[in-house]
């Protein structure tokens, strides 16, 4: 059987919606009729420029239930999450904040600088599947929290975590709680409103947007400082002139993804679930398959087979998945989600990420099966020589 090369690494980008990429062609001078405009010009192109924003902003909170005065649009994730926090902390007095233990980067990273701003940081542990660990979250909220900030879906394992039910509590030890969802939109259902945050992290490339916008979505009673001061743009959170043929494509892209969300969740489902049996069968172990999921998404890993070993090899026969996260691939060091999980070195350091999306289809499922038996059957046969 020949293999047909597959996209497997959706959770660490989508490649642009034709949809949305129709959308943005004017505002890029491509197509007609074109358009270009400082959406702060108070001339026709700029109010054709304002316009393209507001509807954008619309669409973005319509698919997460909220009110566009609530939308702020940034760079992308990483700047929404750090808006929050970096925002936040300064209108607050000095305590602690927590974070879970498996956070991306851009979380952990802003909440342990908060450290030399005299806040305490607390991370909230996770149980051996990915969960929050209920025992160590009562603690934490005894100690009363300013901040909390706890992923809706994890980008690694596919965990989605109860959010709703976290930030109820959170918000009444009178904690300020924060949510990244940027793995979840398009993907299950999010709902501002319905989980009881405070703000909440997007971003476009994850749902066949471009890359370079994102936004948080934030409650207009929770104070935030700006990371970046001048023009006023955005509410004064987020100066600096908007990138409209971005932002145009993210309103498109949450429009679209909503929409066949449903519909996709059960055939991508279908597909990983079709994909662990095949790998476990096989030998591998697939994390957290005890836990509520991301329908797209399988962690896994194959003991004594290195996870970039394994990954380059697929790749070179056409396959592209990760090794954990597209933002820590440059790491060596073993997923930090797996070492909370309790998961041992060794083992964390074999992972493997498949992601499934849009343009996914059962065919490349199978032939990643039967590539995947070969080249582990090679480095197994490599690794027993070598012995």
């Amino acid at each position: 059987m020949s293999f047909t090369p597959a996209y497997l690494d959706w959770n660490a980008t989508t490649p642009l919606d034709p949809a949305v990429r129709e959308a943005m062609l004017p505002w890029l001078g491509a197509a007609e009729p074109v358009r270009f405009g400082n959406a702060s010009s108070r001339h026709e192109y700029g109010r054709q420029a304002r316009a393209a924003v507001d509807e954008a902003r619309t669409r973005v909170a319509e698919a997460v239930g909220a009110h566009a005065t609530e939308v702020i649009f940034t760079s992308g994730g990483s700047e929404a999450n750090n808006l929050f926090l970096k925002g936040a902390a300064p209108n607050l007095k000095p305590g602690v904040v927590a974070v879970s233990a498996i956070e991306h980067p851009c979380v952990r990273e802003p909440a342990r600088q908060l450290r030399r701003a005299g806040w305490t940081l607390r991370e909230i542990g996770v149980d051996d599947q990915g969960r929050i660990d209920l025992a160590d979250w009562a603690a934490v909220l005894e100690s009363r929290p300013g901040l909390v900030s706890v992923m809706l879906a994890n980008n690694e394992t596919g965990v989605l975590q109860d959010v709703a039910a976290l930030a109820r509590e959170a918000r009444t030890s009178g904690a300020w709680f924060h949510t990244d969802a940027v793995q979840g939109l398009g993907k299950v259902a999010v709902d501002f409103r319905a989980l009881g945050v405070n703000a909440m992290t997007l971003s476009a490339h994850k749902i066949g947007g471009p890359l370079g916008a994102g936004a948080l979505v934030v409650d207009k009673r929770v104070e935030l400082a700006p990371l970046i001061a001048g023009g006023g743009q955005e509410r004064g959170l987020r100066s600096g002139t908007e990138n409209v043929a971005a932002i145009v494509g993210f309103g498109v892209a949450c429009t679209r993804a909503v929409a066949r969300r449903e519909a996709e969740a059960v055939r991508l489902a279908a597909l990983r679930d079709e994909l662990c049996a095949a790998l476990a069968g096989r030998g591998a172990r697939i994390f957290s398959v005890a836990a509520p999921r991301l329908p797209n998404t399988v962690f896994f890993a194959v003991e004594d087979i290195d996870g970039e070993t394994l990954v380059g090899r697929l790749d070179r026969a056409g396959f592209a998945c990760a090794s954990g996260s597209a933002c820590s691939s440059a790491n060596p060091e073993p997923s930090h989600t797996l070492l909370a999980m309790g998961v041992e070195p060794g083992l964390a350091r074999a992972a493997v990420r498949v992601s499934l999306g849009r343009d996914t289809r059962a065919d490349d499922v199978h032939s990643f099966i039967e590539t995947f038996v070969r080249v582990t059957d090679e480095l197994k046969s490599l690794a027993s020589i070598g012995a």
